[in-house]
C-alpha cells in the first residue's frame, strides 16, 4: 500500500535513509520532516506491507523560470535493500507521477549520483521512462 506519510513515520524514514546512505538519527529525521510535512510544496509517500514500511518517495512541487509550467522533483526515494527488484520503486515513481500530474505539473524529475554503486539505479530509472540529460554540481558552503 501507498500512503502518505505521517508523524508516526519517523523512526522508519530515518532506517530508510541509512539505506539510502545517508545514515540518520532520528532526532534529525523529526526536525527535517516536522518542516517538510508542513510545507504545502512538499508530499512524502510511504509504501508500506504487513510486516512494515519498505519504501519511501519525497517531491517538491516548484517553478522554473525557463518554462510557464510548475514541475515535480524527486528530492529523494528509496526502497529497502532486501525488497529491491520487486516493483516497489516502480510503483512509488508511478504515485509521484500521478501526484505531479493533480499538480498541474508537466514533469518530473531526479538527480542520481554518479557514484559507482548507483549504475543499477541509473538503469532501473531509465527502465521507467527517464532520460539522464544534465550533470549537476554542488559547493557546500
Amino acid at each position: 500500500m501507498i500512503r502518505e506519510a505521517n508523524m508516526n513515520d519517523i523512526q522508519v524514514l530515518a532506517e530508510l535513509m541509512g539505506d539510502l546512505d545517508y545514515p540518520t538519527e532520528v532526532e534529525n529525521m523529526e526536525k527535517r520532516f516536522v518542516r517538510i510535512h508542513n510545507h504545502p510544496d512538499y508530499h512524502t509517500l510511504i509504501y508500506e506491507v504487513e510486516e512494515g514500511v519498505i519504501g519511501m518517495i519525497g517531491m517538491i512541487r516548484a517553478y522554473r523560470y525557463e518554462h510557464d509550467l510548475p514541475y515535480v522533483r524527486v528530492v529523494s526515494m528509496v526502497v529497502k535493500e532486501s525488497q529491491r527488484g520487486q516493483g516497489v520503486g516502480r510503483d512509488l515513481l508511478k504515485a509521484a507521477e500521478a501526484w505531479a500530474k493533480d499538480q498541474s505539473c508537466h514533469m518530473l524529475t531526479l538527480n542520481s549520483g554518479n557514484r559507482e554503486e548507483r549504475q543499477k539505479a541509473h538503469k532501473f530509472y531509465e527502465r521507467n521512462g527517464y532520460v539522464g540529460s544534465a550533470t549537476g554540481y554542488y559547493k557546500k558552503l
